[in-house]
């Protein structure tokens, strides 16, 4: 027996939300799992069919879900979704900001032919970034299963301390963090700062830059 709902509550970081069925009864939980593959992200106001279950503490929620909306041509796909989530779409603006990580790259690399660049720098990127993946794929799996999060000042410190690579490859590729606008925010400010901090350290203009502005406080 499937039944016909809306979807009235998504939290695209957490990947779940909530299903009003048609007629009464109270709100039925629906995972991002419970959607399987699809073109498209859930969004609020989807009408949807779905088939009841309940879970392994016997709580109710929806199984094998299925759109009742038109299926939209393949070049709105991602507008759609971006307008109703306010996530980026997937191959979309969201993922071309991954450019700056091989931006970035070229610059250490040109840098370093340049001028006197620690090769220790590379590791510290490296690493960083492995290590500030590995912190955000735990905390996007602690928020869908409610679990111990992250605070998202560490999130910033691991970002600001040269793992700000890691980070955006989380949140691009495990869709996590890169939806609520304040964190996003103080995000690319990390990302900037340690940008400038290498700017400053690591090139000739940057350093004179750097004791212009010291000999002058």
């Amino acid at each position: 027996m499937r039944i016909k709902g809306q979807l009235v509550q998504w939290d695209e970081a957490k990947g779940y939300g909530f299903i009003q069925p048609e007629g009464e009864g109270g709100r039925i939980f629906v995972h991002a799992k419970a959607f399987g593959l699809r073109a498209r992200r859930p969004f609020v106001g989807e009408r949807l069919s779905y088939e009841p279950g309940r879970d392994a503490q016997g709580k109710a929620r929806a199984l094998k879900v299925q759109s009742l909306e038109p299926k939209p041509a393949p070049s709105t796909v991602g507008r759609a979704a971006s307008k109703t989530t306010g996530a980026p779409s997937a191959g979309g603006s969201g993922d071309a900001v991954l450019w700056l990580i091989p931006a970035f790259a070229s610059l250490v690399l040109l840098c370093a032919l340049a001028w006197p660049v620690p090769n220790a720098l590379w590791g510290v990127y490296v690493a960083m970034s492995l290590a500030t993946f590995i912190v955000y794929a735990g905390d996007k799996r602690a928020a869908q299963k409610n679990g111990w999060r992250v605070a998202e000042g560490t999130l910033h410190g691991l970002a600001l301390a040269c793992g700000w690579p890691g980070a955006l490859l989380a949140q691009q590729l495990l869709r996590h963090k890169s939806v609520k606008q304040p964190f996003r925010r103080r995000f690319w400010l990390t990302v900037a700062l340690n940008i400038l901090a290498f700017t400053l350290l690591f090139t000739p203009l940057g350093s004179r830059l750097l004791h212009e502005v010291l000999r002058h406080v």
